[in-house]
């Protein structure tokens, strides 16, 4: 894993050890000799993930991390702190500053090196859906919770074996929570498994079930891909191991209340935050390849799409037909009308269009007032049997041009073809269905056909 990061820190032996240790890994290594600095080479340069030392003078590391994370340009780089401040008061304010974790010196290489790394994951997942989505979006545009606030009600799911540790978790998360806490690993990972939550938080001490495994089993589950462990002092080698399997925090016991919400917060943060994310991409790729006016498939897509159908059907030795519809005078609707009224006639056609086709076929709008349906795995005569409830679904209701006003009748005509009729390529397919379609045009519109086989 290749990466840039900068060390923040005002003793220059601090800088060499973490240089040190970071370049034996192969990472690309920047040093800061203090806050300022290390805020001008984030303007100027790209920074994958920041160590960066508390007590430093004319400006602490909390108020460096703070002005990192106002920023739009640097408020998705990760920051761990490292510092010899151990309280739970200090780490509490850090991560309320927006700082990922906390490494305490003299740093542990091997817990280093397994933070770096899981947060440079997570850093990249991040950074692929930001670029899908289109955007540099930072957590404030997302709407980024507030200190101990979330804007609307957070799931979490608590799997402690210990009836009194759940009760004070419980407790401490309800302003920011609301928790299901279960005591058997199996039934957790099902009810995980049937129902979304924003975080999930492991105890690493499990009766009889391996906790490193749960977190394994949720980390395969979509909907759980956030996960805390709690680990007791001591227990470095489950931290490191929790954090190579993708779990994304730790905690260690004893729980100081305020760290815990602390944490639980910024990981619900960073889990919306990825799921708009998500979001966003799926809508960018729904739009690609939607007709946005009649929420058909567009031609895009159907270029792409029947020539899989079409290999398919021919690799299987199976029937592929295509079905060309096109709305009879559509010109007179909206020259007499006007294009608003047209468009209202283009949705509810596509509306019918979907009421009469089948769940497997392919509907699209070819463009204008033509639209295309896909039918695998079916003959020209049942096809046609479906082209002519369609027609008929056309012909026999009014079309309203607005809601409440006046209406109008409409015909339609369709042109079949099939792949048995000879077609070789999905372009010699959708000409012949354009061929039958002229024809019904030219035999008087408002009718059926299809070619020769």
């Amino acid at each position: 894993m290749t990466a840039r990061i900068l060390v923040v820190d005002d003793i220059p032996a601090n800088v060499k050890v973490l240089e040190g240790r970071l370049l034996a890994e192969y990472f690309e290594v920047l040093t800061a000799g203090d806050g300022f600095q290390a805020l001008a080479i984030c303007e100027q340069t790209q920074v994958d993930l920041i160590l960066l030392d508390i007590m430093m003078p004319g400006m602490d590391g909390f108020e460096v991390c703070e002005r990192l994370k106002a920023n739009p340009r640097t408020s998705h780089i990760p920051v761990v702190m490292v510092t010899a401040l151990d309280q739970p008061s200090d780490r509490v304010r850090g991560l309320k500053a927006g700082a990922d974790d906390f490494l305490t010196k003299p740093v542990n290489d091997l817990q280093l090196i397994s933070r770096v790394k899981s947060l440079l994951r997570l850093k990249t997942l991040s950074d692929e859906l930001r670029v899908r989505a289109g955007g540099n979006n930072p957590f404030d545009e997302l709407g980024r919770m507030g200190e101990g606030r979330v804007e609307e009600a957070a799931q979490v799911l608590l799997v402690d074996p210990r009836a009194s540790s759940q009760e004070r978790i419980v407790k401490a998360l309800k302003p920011v929570a609301e928790v299901a806490a279960m005591a058997d690993p199996q039934s957790a990972l099902f009810e995980a498994a049937e129902h979304a939550y924003d975080l999930v938080i492991v105890s690493g001490n499990l009766e009889d079930y391996d906790p490193l495994r749960l977190c394994s089993q949720l980390r395969s589950l979509e909907r759980t891909r956030f996960i805390l462990i709690m680990a007791e002092q001591g227990e470095e080698n489950l931290v490191i191991r929790a954090l190579d399997l993708g779990v994304n925090d730790y905690i260690i016991r004893p729980l100081d209340p305020n760290e815990l919400v602390a944490r639980t917060v910024t990981q619900i943060r960073r889990k919306r935050y990825n799921d708009r994310l998500r979001n966003s991409v799926k809508q960018s790729f729904e739009m690609a390849v939607t007709d946005p006016l009649t929420g058909l498939s567009n031609r895009r897509h159907l270029d792409n799409h029947l020539k899989v159908l079409f290999n398919r059907a021919a690799a299987r030795g199976r029937p592929l037909t295509v079905c060309i519809t096109d709305i009879d005078r559509f010109k007179s609707v909206n020259d007499t009308y006007g294009h608003d009224a047209g468009d209202e006639v283009l949705k509810e056609f596509a509306a019918r269009i979907r009421a009469s086709v089948r769940g497997a076929d392919l509907a699209c709008r070819f463009g204008g007032e033509e639209f295309v349906v896909v039918m695998p795995d079916t003959t020209p005569e049942a096809a046609t049997v479906i082209a002519e409830r369609l027609r008929v679904s056309i012909e026999s209701r009014e079309f309203f041009l607005r809601p409440g006003g006046p209406s109008i009748t409409l015909t339609a005509s369709i042109g079949i073809a099939s792949n048995l009729a000879g077609a070789e390529t999905p372009e010699q397919l959708l000409k012949q269905a354009d061929t039958a379609l002229y024809a019904a045009k030219n035999n008087g519109r408002n009718q059926v056909v299809a070619t020769a086989a």
